[in-house]
């Protein structure tokens, strides 16, 4: 049997069961990597004899008794997370020869449910792009056509999931870095509430891994299904032992309902700065179909929610404001100069993210004021909704595009070419508030490129979206293996 393709779920009952072992496992995933990855390339950093030894450790684990969650399951991490004796370099050539110490929280969490590691995954620059491509590691290609991206940051661990390389994977998601990428391949994948997933050891290479609270980024599950999504939550969630953790304990609350005809939802297609391309409407569309085929309660409007054109500027101003806070002083003057050159009238999302790159605190303190807003309109929200479901990006995967300037490169929908970096404007609906959102497979464009959704869910209780997630996996179908 090949088990490749297999749920991680799937895995462990088999491997309860006596019916296949660890190294088996392991086996033909390292099998699957020499023998595919060489056109896909999202295998950046591979880590096999440890694998085959930790596969060997799970076996005589579970021959004495032992049994975890993860227990002899393989799986990949994202190259950004510090792994013991493994390069660290966020794709950035300064740190190539970096290599951690000690593994990242997340990912001593997975060891120590009984993971198997096979490797790291690749990414794009500093991972700050919607592709996952850099100087060190190269390019990762979409598998279902290899002239498109996989998406960024979390290309690579999206790509390997869709090319059967390990049951799981771990990212993380500022801008979309594990929604995106899911989307782009057809895999599942969620964002968490923001701090719910301790994030020590996902740092910048060479920087000292301590327990911060990051403002707007998340560390998250990876997987083929939703069911796996939330085996996968279970391990990462809970706060930094370092921190909280000295006086906290997780309890996540129970999904709002377990039948889909009880859900309450509001289906967004439509976004005041960017237009929705006509496949990733479809899906949208489709997933609605099928809310409503359930017995779902379906809205399309609501006078509840949050103005989404403050709250895509809120979360440039927010996400670029950060990005820049350690650039050199003359690079940063240079930035004043330019943002000093802006017409009083230009309100584009250019403009947004070129003011908050000089923004002063008293800035910055209006702005998270704002959020603050936004978070209690959510509230009320979702007092009358329970999931709010609504597009990742604005189309499926495009074209590899490596014009060093971001700023400057166009994203096309439907023909026409807008701003790249405006197609962030659906991520940040829920990473700006720091809400739960999972990302789901829904159907295929016309040219069979995947297309997603996302789930957006109220914040802390993760198992609703997830749970969404999972009933719609039953009633529209899931993720399908590129031919």
């Amino acid at each position: 049997m090949e088990w490749s393709f297999q749920t991680a779920e799937e895995l462990a009952a088999a491997l309860r069961a006596g019916e296949v072992t660890s190294v088996e496992l392991t086996d033909e995933a390292i099998a699957r990597i020499e023998r595919d990855d060489k056109v896909i390339n999202a295998i950046c950093v591979p880590d096999f004899d440890r694998a085959r030894a930790a596969a060997r450790g799970a076996d005589q684990a579970r021959a004495r008794g032992e049994d975890r969650p993860l227990l002899g399951i393989p799986v990949t991490v994202k190259e950004s997370y510090n792994v013991a004796g493994l390069p660290t370099t966020w794709g950035m050539p300064q740190h190539r020869d970096f290599v951690p110490a000690e593994d990242a929280v997340q990912v001593s969490r997975i060891k120590a449910a009984g993971a198997v590691v096979l490797g790291k995954t690749n990414v794009p620059l500093g991972l700050q792009d919607i592709q996952s491509f850099n100087e060190i590691y190269g390019t990762t290609n979409n598998p279902w056509d290899h002239g498109r991206t996989s998406g960024g940051s979390s290309g690579g661990s999206a790509a390997a999931l869709a090319c059967g390389f390990g049951a799981l994977s771990i990212g993380s998601d500022i801008g979309g870095s594990l929604r995106t990428p899911a989307h782009f391949c057809g895999v599942y994948a969620h964002k968490p509430t923001l701090g719910l997933a301790a994030n020590r050891g996902m740092d910048l290479p060479s920087a000292p891994a301590l327990p911060v609270d990051l403002d707007l980024a998340v560390v998250g599950p990876m997987a083929r299904t939703a069911r796996d999504l939330t085996l996968l939550l279970d391990v990462m969630a809970g706060p930094d032992p370092l921190t909280l953790g000295v006086a906290h304990h997780l309890r996540l609350p129970p999904a709002r309902h377990e039948r889909l005809r009880d859900y309450r939802v509001l289906i967004l297609d439509e976004h005041p700065l960017i237009p929705t391309g006509s496949a990733v409407r479809a899906g949208v569309n489709r997933v609605a179909d099928a809310l409503v085929d359930g017995g779902a309660h379906v809205e399309r409007h609501s006078p509840l929610l949050p103005d989404l054109a403050e709250a895509a500027t809120l979360y440039n101003q927010l996400l670029f404001s950060g990005s820049v806070a350690r650039f050199p002083v003359d690079a940063y003057d240079q930035l004043r100069t330019r943002a000093a050159g802006l017409s009083a009238d230009d309100r584009s999302l250019d403009a947004a993210r070129l003011r908050a790159m000089v923004f002063s605190h008293r800035d910055w303190l209006e702005a998270n004021h704002r959020r603050e807003l936004h978070r209690h309109g959510w509230r009320q929200v979702f007092a009358e909704f329970d999931v709010v479901v609504c597009p990742i990006t604005p189309t499926p995967a495009f074209l590899h595009d490596h014009s060093p300037n971001l700023l400057e490169r166009r994203i096309g929908i439907d023909g026409v070419e807008y701003p790249y970096l405006d197609q962030l404007v659906w991520a940040g609906l829920a990473t700006m508030p720091g809400l739960p959102a999972t990302a789901i497979p829904a159907g295929r464009a016309s040219d069979g490129l995947p297309v997603g959704a996302q789930l957006i869910g109220p914040m802390f209780e993760d198992r609703t979206p997830l749970r969404l997630a999972e009933l719609l996996e039953q009633k529209i179908g899931g993720f399908r293996a590129p031919k």
